[in-house]
Order: C-alpha cells, then sequence, then structure tokens
C-alpha cells in the first residue's frame, strides 16, 4: 500500500470507505445539484401538459379556435393579432438578460448592481403576471371561455389553456417571490457574510428555465 495519505485505496473496500469518508464524488454544489433536479422533475410536466394539448388539438373534431383571432389586441379600432403575447414574450426574455447580468455581477461581489438587476428581474416578472392577468379576464368576462366550454370552438381549449398557461404563471409568481427574497439578502449584505453569491446564480438557473418554457408554450400554443 502506498505511503502516500491522499492515495485511494483500490477495490471495492476503498469505495466503501471513501463514500463512508463523505468524498464529494462530483464538485457541484448542493443547492445547484437540488435545483437541477427540481427542473428536470419539473421539465416532465410541462412535457405532459404540452403533450397533452397536442394530442387533444390533433385528435379533437371540433373546430378549434385560431389563435390569431382569440389572443388579438385592438388598438385604434383595429384588431393586432398576438401583439399581447408577444409585448409578454419580450417582457420575459428581457428579464432572462437582467437576470443574466445579476448573475455577472454576483460573481464581481457587486452586492448594488447584483440587487439591483434582480429586483428589476422580479419587476418584470410581475408585469408579465399582471399581462396574464388581462389575458385571463378578457377571455373570461369578454369571450365567455371557461375550462369546460368555449363558445368559440372546441371546448378543450379552454382547460388546455388555463392548465398550461396558468400554471406557468404559478412558476412565474413564485419566481417574483424568489427573486424579491435573494435581491433583499444581497442588498443587507447577506451573502457577503455567507462568503458566496451562489444562490443568485441558482435562483437564475430557476428563472432561466421558466423563460424557456414559455418559449415553447408561445411556440406550441400560440403560432400553432
Amino acid at each position: 500500500m502506498s505511503n502516500n495519505p491522499t492515495a485511494l485505496e483500490p477495490g471495492l473496500r476503498g469505495v466503501v470507505k471513501d463514500w463512508s469518508a463523505d468524498k464529494q464524488a462530483f464538485p457541484v454544489p448542493w443547492g445547484k445539484a437540488m435545483m437541477w433536479i427540481f427542473l428536470l422533475s419539473d421539465t416532465f410536466i410541462f412535457t405532459c401538459f404540452l403533450t397533452s394539448y397536442m394530442n387533444v388539438r390533433m385528435s379533437t373534431l371540433d373546430t378549434w379556435p385560431n389563435p390569431s383571432e382569440v389572443f388579438a389586441l385592438t388598438v385604434a379600432g383595429h384588431d393586432i393579432p398576438l401583439l399581447l403575447i408577444a409585448i409578454m414574450t419580450m417582457v420575459l426574455i428581457t428579464s432572462s438578460g437582467t437576470m443574466a447580468m445579476a448573475v455577472n455581477f454576483g460573481y464581481r461581489r457587486d452586492r448594488k448592481r447584483t440587487a439591483q438587476l434582480m429586483f428589476a428581474t422580479a419587476a418584470l416578472g410581475l408585469c408579465f403576471v399582471g399581462m396574464q392577468a388581462f389575458e385571463w379576464t378578457k377571455l373570461i368576462v369578454d369571450e365567455g371561455v371557461r375550462p369546460w366550454g368555449n363558445p368559440m370552438g372546441a371546448a378543450q381549449f379552454g382547460s388546455s389553456f388555463f392548465m398550461i398557461t396558468g400554471f406557468h404563471g404559478l412558476h412565474v409568481s413564485g419566481g417574483v417571490i424568489y427573486l424579491s427574497v435573494v435581491a433583499y439578502r444581497v442588498l443587507t449584505g447577506f451573502y457577503d457574510r455567507k462568503g458566496t453569491y451562489e444562490t443568485v446564480e441558482i435562483a437564475g438557473l430557476y428563472w432561466h428555465f421558466v423563460d424557456l418554457v414559455w418559449v415553447f408554450i408561445f411556440a406550441f400554443f400560440y403560432l400553432w
């Protein structure tokens, strides 16, 4: 056996000894690893939702409403197709950029700019939720769309829309609260005392995931 204290003991006995000594198998912080596992499980859920939506869309015999007409926004007496949805998408894409910059300044330990950019990201997320609430109100009150019925065609349209966009909206709302709490902690110097801004990066992973999911919802639900 080698006299080197850092040498690994061979065989199964060595493996047991290393793991029982709490050796780190992969250089990934636990917080980041747990967030990736959560996002992976969330990916399965959104995939099931979108796959179910596509199955319903292709199998229904009733007329499926035209998204360009349903989600048109009236401006100066003219109906502009998907205008609100385009604005919502741009807001989320912009928030992804501000979040990326926040993570960058977090690496530099720039407390003020990191907090400002995270609050800006949360504000953009809040704008998105507000516009989604307006969209829901318009469909429910003005168009009469319900989860169990739809005067414009296939009844499954309402259930698919409210399920998919509602679940995503909950993620955005939760993300706004999450980012606000982390930004407040950044501002108060909590992570400076902790010695790492790793939580800012973990929050960024969550927010980028929420933005990426919206891209798929936008493509499959609004453009199809």
